[in-house]
């Protein structure tokens, strides 16, 4: 169970990837991670900027000039950013549990607010509802993503602990 926010390290490795893709700046760097979401999740200035610093005290990236954007930061990340990217790689491998612990969190809660007598949620007509209507828009849109980018999608019966057991993977109890 994780506590909250992306799993930690997150922001880190999507700096580290997208700045060896190219040299990059922070708004740039932010408006991409929002592309990769699909438009759901951009992380503040606030946690972009000091990871860019970090990385440039760390000599993970450098800091370069272009004549023609002088008041933009760019980062290019270096050689032993590289580095440290290959680490962060094998280190993001093993955080699929946590991405679907906030995934599945998340819309547990989603469904409290619609389900759940002990909340009162009021919301307009007009706009997004804690309801069935809209928990299965969710799901479709996750279906629908899920076969754009790993074909046919196929219902899993088992329970979780099944599921698990299947794959090889220890229940945690924390």
């Amino acid at each position: 169970m994780r506590k909250s926010g992306p799993p930690k390290g997150l922001i880190s490795y999507l700096v580290l990837e997208l700045l060896d893709e190219k040299p990059r700046y922070g708004y740039e760097i932010l408006k991409e991670i929002n592309d990769i979401s699909g438009g759901h999740w951009e992380p503040s200035y606030g946690s972009v900027y000091p990871i860019l610093y970090k990385f440039e005290d760390k000599g993970w990236a450098t800091r370069i000039e272009r004549e023609t954007e002088s008041d933009r930061k760019y980062f290019e990340l270096t050689d032993s950013g590289r580095e440290e990217l290959a680490e962060k790689r094998r280190e993001s491998g093993g955080k699929a549990a946590d991405f679907a612990d906030i995934i599945l969190g998340f819309y547990h809660v989603y469904v409290a607010f619609a389900t759940d007598d002990r909340f009162e949620v009021e919301t307009p007509d007009d706009v997004w509802r804690f309801d069935e209507t809209f928990s299965s828009w969710i799901i479709e849109q996750l279906i629908r993503h899920h076969e754009r980018d790993f074909g046919t999608f196929e219902r899993i019966d088992e329970t979780p602990e099944e599921f698990y057991e299947r794959e090889g993977v220890e229940l945690d109890d924390s």
